[in-house]
């Protein structure tokens, strides 16, 4: 009788593990969801045609409000900035010295124009 009810429990168990573990139609993983929203999110042509003078003048005039990091294409980072108004103007101060230095440069590759 033991050995019979071991035997029905490790069948359901091991029925609920393989069932559990595959699906009859694709799932999207939650990784390629932040990855689609993120690339949803950044501009559609950062990197391209991006100017270094651009983005130096865009966080010297209004850099607390992090503009130029919309500019570059960091989405994000430039909500954040936008919000703590570039945290309290130190950001923007640290990001003014990383574009001058080149050091800072837009999302998916480099400046077309520099200084």
């Amino acid at each position: 009788m033991k050995l019979k009810l071991f035997l029905a429990a490790l069948f359901f168990a091991f029925g609920a593990i393989t069932s559990i573990s595959y699906a009859s139609f694709p799932v999207q993983t939650q990784t390629e969801t932040v990855n689609q929203l993120d690339d949803e999110l950044s501009s559609p042509a950062a990197g391209s045609g991006k100017s270094q003078v651009t983005a130096l003048i865009l966080v010297a005039l209004i850099g607390g409000l992090g503009i130029h990091r919309f500019y570059l294409g960091y989405t994000w980072q430039g909500i954040v900035q936008l919000l703590t108004l570039g945290g309290c103007g130190v950001w923007a101060l640290i990001d003014l010295i990383r574009i001058i230095t080149g050091d800072l440069q837009p999302k998916n590759g480099s400046y077309s124009k520099t200084l």
